[in-house]
């Protein structure tokens, strides 16, 4: 009895964490990797939400990483279709919609292939709201775009394009580690009011596996989660690189070295709050990211723990990014 008491405390306790972290519990789960997950929310919203629409190129039959494989034949031609291959119709078009009313899902088939939308997103998209002093805006707007090494992409299919997109006010930007962070930070780019940027790490559509709640849920924008607790030093990561720094981690305790290990998961908005608290703890961090180093969104970071925690820090805040080449194909795992 007393076992089944303690048993059931835990459980309580754990729930209780969770929900401090902005999840809920859930007791139906599923075994899903990220492609999976990114299709479960997909359908969802589908499902939810009537005026939604998914399209891109070779959407319709799955997409190149199959993240919407049977959607199409679910929810119709007239919600799941494909485009032209032009990422600036793709988004100028997504744009529109979303100003009168829809909420377009709209994919680039590669983050390394937006640069062509760039000035669709950001002189049209995020000032779209400012412009109209908030009389039309496109909030319901989001572009999903896999991003970063892939293990053989070289210098087209492998780039990291985040920081580009931090810069421009009135943009979300979420990155995912995993299924869990994919599904539940797709569901909330849709419902945010704001226009919303969310890059997929490619590597981890099959590679990455844990379990997924079925149901309905979302994790809050701008809300960053301790993975590890440590006394020593901070390490701070978005998308894979997390599981690179969890891994650095385990590696760091073996020389009596205790890591605390953040998910930022939100860029903009980033958590400030969260990451501020663990660097003030520890008097140390290091921020990594697969983007090149020059101008990455590490230096913002970097620059506000420097300000904000200057009195703390017991050294220099250190990045661990990518070099400020293009994305190497031969030397991709030193460039790693």
């Amino acid at each position: 009895k007393c076992f089944v008491m303690a048993r059931a405390w835990k459980l309580l306790s754990d729930a209780r964490k969770l929900q401090g972290r902005g999840l809920r519990c859930f007791s139906t789960q599923k075994q899903m990797n990220m492609f999976q997950a990114i299709n479960n929310a997909m359908e969802i919203a589908l499902s939810t939400d009537d005026k939604a629409m998914l399209f891109g190129e070779d959407v319709a039959f799955g997409g190149v990483f199959r993240c919407s494989m049977g959607l199409r034949e679910q929810f119709g031609k007239d919600r799941v279709f494909n485009t032209p291959l032009s990422e600036q119709g793709i988004v100028g078009f997504a744009i529109g919609m979303a100003s009168v009313g829809y909420t377009p899902i709209a994919e680039i088939q590669f983050a390394d292939y937006v640069f062509p939308a760039f000035d669709q997103i950001v002189n049209e998209a995020a000032k779209y709201r400012y412009r109209a002093g908030s009389t039309w805006h496109c909030g319901s707007l989001t572009i999903r775009m896999p991003a970063g090494a892939v293990g053989h992409g070289g210098l087209y299919h492998s780039q990291s394009p985040e920081a580009y997109f931090t810069h421009c006010p009135g943009l979300n930007v979420v990155v995912p580690r995993g299924p869990r962070q994919a599904k539940g930070l797709l569901l909330a780019a849709v419902r945010s009011p704001d226009p919303t940027l969310v890059l997929e790490p490619k590597v981890l559509y099959r590679q990455a596996v844990e379990d997924v709640p079925v149901d309905d849920f979302e994790l809050p924008i701008g809300k960053a989660e301790v993975l590890k607790e440590g006394t020593d030093v901070t390490l701070i990561g978005w998308g894979n690189q997390v599981n690179r720094l969890l891994q650095a981690a385990q590696l760091a305790e073996k020389q009596g070295i205790s890591c605390e290990v953040l998910d930022l998961q939100s860029l903009v908005p980033w958590d400030e709050e969260t990451v501020i608290a663990s660097v003030e703890k520890t008097g140390r961090c290091v921020l990594a990211h697969e983007a090149p180093k020059t101008c990455g969104f590490g230096a913002e970071l970097a620059a506000t723990l420097q300000d904000k925690c200057f009195l703390k820090l017991e050294a220099p805040v250190q990045r661990v990014c990518g070099w400020d080449t293009p994305f190497p194909l031969a030397f991709e795992p030193f460039y790693l």
